[in-house]
């Protein structure tokens, strides 16, 4: 009892900040750092407002932004905004996309296309963060538009929100999944 009040003592919301250490399994990607300046009286006050992506590189990921006085601080803050706001991205293989894909948001349009295995990530700076966090290896994405780092994050979410799994849609519709995956061939031949 008395060493979890010494621990109180030392440092605020002990008991969160301990559970949040034990779970390293999440890496992050700083996107971008904005400075921004306050004229005062005495002279000029910054500050700094962060923009993370945090993932397991196994299908979740989550983007977080922060603002402090000190760079560190806004970091920490929208890493922890990030890891709270986690998302679930169903992968073909592991790799890549199930399907083609748009992402809107505000003037900011991202268009997102599977590729082959050995393609890599062909993608700008923020959306290449948010793949890599994902786990996605083989993407080929393009931004159209405002190429603002915060739209961009958003519109690459709203088009990873959108994409469907066949065992989703094979669920929504009643069937199996090998009924979605048919080619259109094999159907012509059967008839």
């Amino acid at each position: 009892m008395a060493e979890r009040d010494n621990r109180r003592d030392g440092q605020r919301g002990g008991d969160r900040r301990d559970r949040a250490e034990e779970t390293p399994e999440f890496a992050d990607r700083l996107v971008a750092i904005n400075r921004v300046s306050k004229t005062v009286k005495g002279g000029k006050r910054f500050g700094f407002a962060a923009l993370v992506v945090v993932g397991d590189q196994r299908g979740r990921v989550g983007f977080g932004k922060g603002k402090a006085k000190e760079v560190p601080e806004a970091i920490r803050k929208a890493t922890e905004q990030a890891k709270r706001s986690m998302v679930r991205v169903a992968l073909r293989d592991g790799r890549t996309l199930h399907h083609d894909m748009e992402g809107r948001h505000g003037a900011g349009k991202v268009v997102m296309r599977t590729a082959v295995a050995g393609t890599g990530i062909i993608a700008g700076g923020p959306m290449r963060a948010v793949f890599e966090m994902v786990g996605i290896q083989d993407v080929v994405a393009k931004c159209i538009g405002s190429t603002n780092p915060y739209n961009m994050i958003r519109a690459t979410f709203d088009g990873l929100k959108h994409e469907t799994s066949p065992r989703s849609v094979a669920a929504r519709r009643g069937k199996k999944v090998a009924e979605i995956l048919r080619k259109p061939e094999t159907e012509a031949v059967e008839a």
